[in-house]
C-alpha cells in the first residue's frame, strides 16, 4: 500500500529531523546524556507557585574557563531537547539540527558549549526520554496528575527556568540563543528578558509576536482535542484519553508546517491504493491523506493531548519581552540579532521576521535577515539549514 511506503518519510519530515543534514555534517556530536534540571519551586508569570519543577536538558561542547561560550537552543513547539547526536547509537535518526550543531559546523562545538533544554508542557512526555512538568505531571500536593489544575504558562516561563539552569551552572554570559519556530520565540524572549547577557539571537523561521491570525490558528489546532468526548475538560488521566483529536492536531499541525510545493512533489494527486479509486467510493483516499493520518496517529502515541493543548496557550500569549507591545519588547532588546526565515513559510510568513527586523534597526540595532530559499514550508528552517550555515556561522563566529 502506498501510504505504508510513505509513512516513514512523512514521519521524518513532520516531527523528526531525517538524515538530510548527513551531506554537509562533518562530524557529530556523537552519543549524548539527557540529564535533568530540578527547582524546588517556581512562580510562574500567571503568579501560580509550582513544586519540583522539572526539565530534561543536553550538552555539547565545552564550557570555558570564563563561562561565556554557550550558545542556547531552545526548541519549537512538538520537539525535545536532542538538537543533535543521539542518546543510543542505534537511534533512527539523530537530533533535529545535527546537520549545524557540531565539531566544525554552524554551531561549532569546538568552539561552543550547545545547551538545549525541554520545555515546560513539553509535547513529548510519553516518549521514554523527555523531562518535563505539566498536566500530565503529579501534583505533590494532590498525589494525582495536576490536569486542568495546572497554571497557564508562556514563553517567558519556558525561558525563565532555562535561566535558572544556566544559573546552576555558574554561565557568566550568552554568546548566542538560536531557535526555530517556538524556539525563535524563547530566542526572543531570551534576548529581552536578559539584555546584559545575551549577545547575539537568531531567531529561525520566527515572529516577534503572535498576532491576531495566527492567535486564531492556534486555536483551530487544539480544537479536535477539545471537541473530543474523552477530553473532559482536561481531566481525563486514569481514563480514555482523546487520542483521536490529539491525532487530528498532529496532522493539522503537519499539513500548516508543510507547502503546496512540497506536497505537490511529494505525492501529487496519488491514491493510498492504487486499487480503490477515490470516484468509487469516499473511503477510497489520497496517499496525502492515508500518510498524514498514520504519521499523526503514530506520533500522537508518544505525546500528551493536554500539553498540546498548554503549548497552544503558551504560543498565543506570546509577544517579545512579555509586552503587549511589540516595539516595546523589542526595544529591551540589546544583542546583535539574525533573523532567518523560510522563503515558503506559510505558518510565520517571513514578512513577521523583516517586520521584526524592520523594528529593531529603527530603534538603532544591529539585525540583519537571511532567507531560505526553498518549497518545504515552515519545515525548511528544520531541515534545510544547510542552505544558510554559512550565514549562521559567520553570524556566530564575528
Amino acid at each position: 500500500m502506498r501510504a505504508a511506503i510513505a509513512l516513514r518519510f512523512a514521519f521524518a519530515f513532520a516531527f523528526v529531523v531525517s538524515t538530510a543534514f548527513s551531506a554537509l555534517a562533518q562530524t557529530s556530536v556523537g552519543l549524548v546524556e539527557k540529564k535533568t534540571f530540578e527547582m524546588p519551586r517556581y512562580t510562574t508569570q500567571s503568579g501560580r507557585s509550582l513544586r519540583n519543577v522539572k526539565i530534561g536538558w543536553e550538552s555539547y561542547g565545552t564550557l570555558n574557563a570564563a563561562r561565556d561560550n554557550v550558545v542556547v537552543v531552545p526548541h519549537f513547539f512538538s520537539a525535545t531537547s536532542n538538537a543533535a547526536g543521539r542518546y543510543k547509537a542505534d537511534a533512527p535518526a539523530p537530533g533535529y539540527w545535527d546537520g549545524i550543531i557540531g565539531p566544525g559546523k554552524a554551531i561549532d562545538t569546538d568552539k561552543y558549549f550547545v545547551v538545549s533544554a525541554d520545555s515546560l508542557v513539553n509535547l513529548n512526555v510519553k516518549d521514554g526520554v523527555t523531562v518535563t512538568t505539566g498536566p500530565a505531571t503529579i501534583d505533590p500536593d494532590t498525589g494525582r496528575p495536576y490536569g486542568k489544575n495546572f497554571p497557564v504558562v508562556t514563553i517567558g516561563d519556558f525561558v525563565a527556568v532555562q535561566k535558572a539552569l544556566l544559573d546552576s551552572l555558574g554561565v557568566a554570559r550568552v554568546h548566542a540563543v538560536v531557535g526555530a519556530s517556538m524556539g525563535s520565540m524563547q530566542a526572543l524572549e531570551w534576548a529581552a528578558a536578559y539584555p546584559d547577557f545575551v549577545q547575539r539571537v537568531a531567531p529561525v523561521i520566527g515572529i516577534g509576536e503572535i498576532d491576531a491570525y495566527t492567535i486564531a490558528r492556534l486555536g483551530i489546532w487544539a480544537q479536535p482535542i477539545l471537541m473530543d468526548p474523552n477530553w473532559k475538560g482536561g481531566d481525563y488521566y486514569g481514563g480514555p484519553e482523546p487520542a483521536a483529536g490529539l491525532a487530528f492536531a498532529l496532522k493539522m499541525v503537519t499539513l500548516d508546517a508543510r507547502h503546496h510545493g512540497w506536497a505537490e512533489a511529494a505525492f501529487g494527486r496519488k491514491w493510498a491504493d492504487d486499487a480503490k479509486n477515490p470516484l468509487a467510493a469516499l473511503d477510497n483516499r489520497y496517499l496525502i491523506e492515508a500518510t498524514l493520518d498514520q504519521a499523526a496517529a503514530a506520533r500522537a502515541r508518544s505525546a500528551d493531548a493536554a500539553h498540546f493543548v498548554y503549548l497552544v496557550r503558551a504560543n498565543q500569549l506570546f509577544v517579545t519581552g512579555h509586552t503587549t507591545d511589540l516595539e516595546a519588547g523589542l526595544g529591551k532588546i540589546k544583542a546583535r540579532a539574525l533573523f532567518i526565515p523560510a522563503e515558503s513559510d506559510l505558518l510565520l510568513v517571513p514578512g513577521y521576521a523583516r517586520k521584526a527586523v524592520d523594528i529593531l534597526k529603527r530603534q538603532g540595532k544591529q539585525a540583519d535577515l537571511v532567507a531560505i530559499p526553498g518549497t518545504g514550508g515552515h519545515l525548511d528552517g528544520v531541515l534545510s539549514m544547510g542552505r544558510v550555515a554559512d550565514r549562521l556561522k559567520a553570524f556566530l563566529d564575528n
